[in-house]
């Protein structure tokens, strides 16, 4: 970096500096372990046989180092040239109604638990309530380290079953929803999108029931004619930043969509996004007759499935980062 003509090219200048900084983060973070390391060994050799309040010391600080440890490990299996970018989620219903609608708004609600226990910041760019109850869409954006990395083992059908609160012989009820994550496109980025390729339509934004609808048209849907992907902004009062939005996620989309056909993944990822339903499901949600939560590309299950609502999903994560994303098959046949 303090070569004469460093910054004569900013684009690889930026690139330099990104990689130092990624290098630094883990030489900071084994560091501190190593740090916390010493500290607790030498607490250890002071500290005699009986005393209790010492020892229960230690122990915390051991608990903490393990914790860190594992949180290490956690990210060296983020290498993928795009773990390390902010992230956007995509909710959608599969069939079925208000029954859909109200599980994909439980999905919602799992994330964002598990974001703010992460620490990561994010907003809702788009939002469409149901008629009656659930969303019928959302997008949420992500800010932080690591989060396309972490989110992206979330991708795909997630199945409920369970006993409806909208019927009222109360029947069990199969729900369905997708997921769907792609990294964020960084403006250094070149994603190429021709003007002549997209439709944009206006129109006015409203939230559940038809309440507060806008008097002004602000709302922003962009549809990219040649790949028939469809963004959506609604969120922000102004037209203006709502179409700066629905941009962003489209060229995240665009990006996610050119990558996977160089890397010849496509074919998978559009198989999931094409039937939300029985057959595609990676994990499954059981409320009743019993309770499990399983994933059935890696086998991970449990059976709190009130702690998986509340937004404890790094078991499944971690599961899914240790199997590299490469899996043999989907229990299709699992009666789970």
């Amino acid at each position: 970096m303090s070569a004469p003509d460093f910054w004569g090219d900013n684009l690889r200048a930026k690139e330099v500096i990104a990689e130092a900084n990624r290098r630094k983060d883990w030489v900071d973070a084994w560091t501190a372990l190593k740090r916390q390391s010493d500290d607790a060994t030498a607490l250890l050799e002071l500290v005699e046989d009986d005393d209790a309040g010492s020892l229960a010391e230690i122990g915390g600080d051991l608990r903490a180092l393990a914790a860190g440890i594992g949180e290490l490990e956690f990210r060296h299996m983020l290498r993928g040239d795009d773990d390390q970018r902010d992230a956007i989620i995509t909710i959608h219903p599969g069939a079925g109604g208000t029954e859909s609608q109200d599980w994909a708004e439980m999905l919602l609600r799992m994330y964002s638990r598990w974001l703010d226990r992460r620490g990561y910041g994010y907003k809702a760019i788009d939002l469409q309530p149901g008629d009656e109850a659930g969303v019928k869409s959302a997008t949420l954006e992500v800010k932080g380290k690591y989060a396309f990395g972490y989110l992206k083992a979330e991708s795909g059908v997630h199945r409920l079953v369970r006993i409806s609160p909208f019927d009222a012989n109360k029947r069990r009820h199969t729900s369905f929803a997708s997921v769907f994550v792609y990294p964020e496109v960084d403006d250094d980025i070149k994603v190429e999108i021709n003007e002549a390729d997209l439709r944009v339509d206006v129109y006015r934004a409203g939230s559940a029931g038809g309440q507060n609808v806008n008097k002004v048209e602000t709302a922003i849907r962009i549809t990219h004619l040649p790949t028939g992907i469809v963004v959506c902004s609604q969120n922000e009062r102004s037209q203006h930043q709502n179409r700066l939005n629905a941009y962003k996620v489209l060229r995240s989309r665009l990006y996610q969509h050119y990558k996977a056909l160089e890397d010849k993944k496509r074919q998978a990822i559009e198989a999931g996004k094409t039937d939300i339903a029985w057959g595609n499901q990676i994990r499954s949600y059981v409320f009743c007759p019993y309770q499990m939560v399983k994933d059935h590309r890696t086998l991970e299950q449990t059976g709190d499935v009130r702690a998986v609502m509340d937004g404890e999903i790094d078991r499944f994560i971690l599961a899914y980062l240790k199997c590299g994303g490469r899996f043999d098959r989907i229990e299709k046949g699992d009666e789970l």
